[in-house]
């Protein structure tokens, strides 16, 4: 009984410790269009959960997932949204963007050449299979 009372002490201990550090939240937020309205509304979103989280002394790990017509958010020379991709890099390490390789090599097909990313992208072999794995790594989903 005694070993008992010192492991269920020792784990509430180490539960007391991780509450007080925060928690971590996982979000992935999809965007396929290429419509500066739903590029700037998927930042916001961006903005919003950090700013909410980070309130309650929580921490959130966001990854903007990038493919189709919405690849263009991470165009270096289209972008809409470049420079507010930039600032917020900076300002927040635990946020990512993921561009699809496919819909990259379609591009590229499409222009007979490179088509350069922002800095701050990241390329994965699939923007749909990359929304799965989030998901199935506990990323909440969203969609703007």
């Amino acid at each position: 009984m005694k070993q008992f009372l010192i492991v269920a002490a020792a784990s509430l201990a180490l539960a007391g410790a991780a509450l007080a550090e925060g928690m971590t939240h996982k979000v992935a937020i999809h965007v396929d269009e290429n419509d500066p309205a739903v590029m700037n509304m998927a930042l916001n979103n961006v903005q919003n959960v950090v700013a909410y989280y980070k309130g309650k002394g929580d921490t959130v790990q966001v990854e903007v997932v990038t493919y189709g017509p919405g690849l263009t958010m991470l165009v270096a020379d289209k972008s809409p949204v470049a420079d507010r991709i930039a600032a917020m890099s900076l300002e927040n390490e635990t946020l990512t963007f993921a561009a699809c390789g496919n819909t990259l090599n379609a591009m590229k097909k499409k222009a007979g050449g490179d088509v350069p990313l922002l800095s701050e992208a990241k390329i994965v072999p699939s923007g749909v299979v990359r929304l799965i794995e989030l998901q199935e790594d506990g990323y909440a989903y969203v969609r703007p």
